[in-house]
């Protein structure tokens, strides 16, 4: 909406120097000040067109997105029986884990936060804790999985499914 008023607004310049300057023409007014008028309407319709030019690119880039969006959601609306047994049982076999570890259900809300790929300020912003809080409880879970950090706990998850080439 910005970059239409900025371009609106150019025209109208443009248009209305325009006037003046065939006006000055008509009253005799020194070459130099029309030219120097003259540019600026030259310059305002030059900046109008690019802006104009760029909405509509804009536009159509944003136009063919939402169709590519739109594409995508029907994609993992159609996900396949198989696929969706596959992510229930590697979810199951994900809590069986945490289960082993002795994670609290506070603790195995943190730590499926953590799989998600979330910040430690994005967990405790979904978990109305201080950040502090979920910082601790993060240590805690890396010692009951005997794990250094963050990315050692995902690779954890995902080290027998990926196969070395």
């Amino acid at each position: 909406m910005r970059d239409k008023l900025i371009a609106i607004t150019l025209l109208l310049i443009m248009v209305l120097n325009f006037f003046d300057v065939l006006t000055d023409i008509s009253l005799g007014v020194p070459t130099w000040h029309i030219i120097s008028e003259g540019m600026i309407v030259l310059m305002s319709g030059v900046g109008a067109i690019f802006l104009i030019l760029d909405i509509k690119s804009r536009t159509f880039d944003l136009h063919h997105l939402r169709q590519e969006l739109l594409i995508s959601d029907d994609k993992l609306k159609n996900i396949s029986a198989e696929m969706k047994t596959a992510r229930h049982t590697y979810s199951a076999m994900i809590h069986s884990q945490f289960t082993q570890w002795s994670l609290t259900p506070s603790e195995q809300e943190v730590a499926m936060l953590l799989l998600k790929g979330l910040s430690f300020k994005e967990i405790s912003a979904i978990r109305h804790t201080k950040e502090k809080t979920v910082r601790q409880q993060a240590s805690v879970i890396y010692s009951k999985a005997n794990v250094e950090g963050r990315h050692e706990f995902a690779a954890w998850f995902l080290e027998d499914f990926i196969e070395v080439v």
